[in-house]
């Protein structure tokens, strides 16, 4: 799909959800809509799966369909496979309460009255449906049952039925607790189908999901069934609930023209960058992952089979849910990627507490776009964490340079960070000066980069990345003052490609051309300034002041002085021969 494509698919779902949420808030109406799109993406992509592996098998069910539509009516025809139902289970040893229950369950797969070649072999093959799921479930990770599948949904959206609210709520929860074999628990705990934002009832609720699902149906109907569509879709979507959020966004989304810059870096060669990029990464992580837009951005830099694993870690819920569904939305695999809900600070993932050096995480890019200056309520036991007791704790007043060196922490000798950071953490003193001082004289921080202010949906104020390494090339800082070098826009200032270029080009050839612009600063220079960061001490784009010679300007002005009173003695010659007054 074309960018041309992909902004236009973008604004008709915008379109849809501007137009349904009615009263809904923003951040709830989203919520619905990203679930409905993720269950658009799994159904297709399991139901080409599904055709692909059952071969033959589905294009019998296929004639099947057809043949009976010729021969008799649809109620015949379902009330045939309905009876095959029946009889199967009438059929095994089973209590008649377990018996009743299972030919129920399998009766929802006719509830919306479409015959398709899923349901079909499903009814057909009633003791092959196990065999056949196991064998999804290894080719593709996942397995969902015919009657939660999108085709279905919408044909009970399209018809108004009753049974639409109550499919949607057992489907949600199947894909949650059985779909994978890793879980997902909770993936859409968050989305309340009886939530009375919907409606009051369940009728009015259930009609109310008819109209969003029939919309956002209708909507894709004009697109191409692409794998990277809803991928494409969810990124657009996920940036306009985000410009709509105000500050609240800064929960979930890192503007796309900043993940890209810190995105580009990171996949560079981290000992000398003017070499390229690297042909993989072994994994990333990024500890404030949000809904994972900047970890997609990374893998989008070296393509689908770049990253052997990517982790990520998010404090909020719902977030952390968007985060899960856009890592399959954009064709990952359950088992390529690990996504945690906790609390970096406290470092609660047990995957990161691994105390044997053999066996400890080491990450090849960390990325991490943290919340700014977050009041947090350090306790005594963590001055030997093992994060922070070579460094000292960050503040209570601003976590910055704790989530830095959470980070810091697991990067991997080879390894890239680039973390954005308010410019506090440049120049301010106490706790956070040592944190800094140290690691400058480690030789841990390679490059400061100053972006414009107003850039996030979140803040105004400019902010700066930090890109630091535990093994570099250079032994001195790279500074990039980038602070004028934007596109103004309505409500945000934008990055354009150029100015995005510039930068990293900037970081990856070490540039110094315009020195207004950047300049690679010795540490004794840094030493001097007290170990101050401020990045307009070494690169400022102020004009300098033109140099005043007072000399000349003195003889100057003699001149002219002495001009004036020759030209005065002159005229008030003419005015004494007119006998006019003379100037005094």
């Amino acid at each position: 799909m074309n960018d041309a494509q992909q902004k236009r698919l973008g604004a008709t779902l915008w379109g849809v959800a501007d137009k349904l949420r009615g009263a809904m808030n923003a951040d709830d109406f989203r919520d619905y809509m990203l679930s409905f799109l993720f269950l658009r993406y799994l159904s297709h992509n399991y139901e080409e799966a599904v055709k692909k592996e059952l071969g033959n098998d589905y294009l019998q069910s296929e004639k099947q369909i057809k043949n009976m539509s010729i021969s008799v009516s649809k109620d015949d025809a379902i009330n045939v496979l309905k009876k095959q139902i029946i009889e199967y289970f009438n059929k095994q040893q089973l209590d008649s309460k377990v018996k009743e229950a299972l030919v129920e369950e399998h009766e929802a797969l006719l509830e919306s009255r479409k015959l398709t070649p899923l349901v079909v072999w499903y009814i057909n093959n009633l003791d092959q449906v196990a065999i056949f799921e196991k064998q999804m479930r290894r080719k593709v990770h996942f397995v969902i049952k015919p009657h939660y599948l999108w085709s279905n949904i919408y044909e009970l959206a399209l018809t108004q039925s009753k049974y639409l609210l109550k499919t949607l709520q057992a489907g949600f929860k199947f894909i949650e607790n059985e779909s994978f074999d890793s879980t997902f628990r909770g993936l859409f705990s968050e989305v309340n189908l009886d939530s009375e934002k919907l409606g009051k009832n369940y009728e009015s609720r259930n009609e109310k999901l008819c109209s969003i699902i029939t919309s956002i149906a209708e909507g894709l109907s004009e697109f191409p069934n692409e794998s990277d569509l809803l991928g494409d879709a969810y990124e657009y979507l996920i940036g306009q609930f985000a410009a709509g959020s105000g500050k609240k966004a800064g929960e979930f989304y890192t503007p796309q023209q900043i993940s890209t810059i810190l995105s580009r870096i990171v996949t560079l060669d981290s000992q000398d960058p003017s070499t390229g990029k690297k042909k993989q990464l072994k994994n990333v992580f990024d500890f404030a992952c949000g809904s994972g837009s900047l970890l997609i951005n990374v893998r989008k830099q070296l393509g689908a089979n770049g990253i052997g694993q990517i982790y990520g870690q998010e404090k909020n819920i719902t977030t952390y849910n968007l985060a899960r569904m856009n890592m399959l939305l954009h064709g990952l695999k359950d088992s390529e990627f690990k996504i945690f809900h906790g609390d970096s600070l406290l470092n609660d993932w047990d995957i990161l507490n691994e105390m044997n050096p053999a066996k400890k995480l080491e990450v090849d890019a960390v990325v991490a776009n943290p919340p700014f200056s977050y009041r947090w309520e350090p306790n005594d036991t963590l001055g030997e964490d093992f994060r922070f007791k070579n460094y000292g704790i960050a503040p209570k007043s601003a976590a910055d340079f704790a989530f830095l060196l959470h980070g810091f922490h697991f990067l991997s000798d080879e390894g890239t960070m680039a973390i954005i950071l308010p410019h506090g953490v440049l120049f301010r003193g106490g706790a956070e000066e040592k944190i800094r001082t140290k690691l400058l004289k480690d030789g841990n921080i390679d490059t400061v980069i100053g972006l414009p202010a107003n850039l996030f949906f979140s803040t105004g104020i400019p902010v700066c990345i930090f890109i630091l390494k535990k093994c570099k090339k250079f032994d001195d800082v790279l500074f990039i003052n980038a602070s004028e070098y934007y596109s103004k826009g309505k409500r945000q200032n934008v990055l354009m490609p150029e100015h995005i270029d510039k930068i990293v080009d900037t970081y990856q050839y070490r540039k110094e051309d315009d020195k207004k612009y950047s300049r690679r600063v010795s540490m004794e220079e840094i030493e001097k300034n007290g170990y101050n960061l401020n990045i307009s001490r070494y690169v400022s784009a102020a004009i300098e002041e033109e140099i005043v010679d007072l000399a000349t300007v003195r003889d100057t002005l003699h001149e002219i002085e002495d001009a004036a009173i020759k030209a005065k003695t002159k005229h008030n010659q003419f005015l004494q021969e007119l006998g006019l007054p003379e100037l005094p």
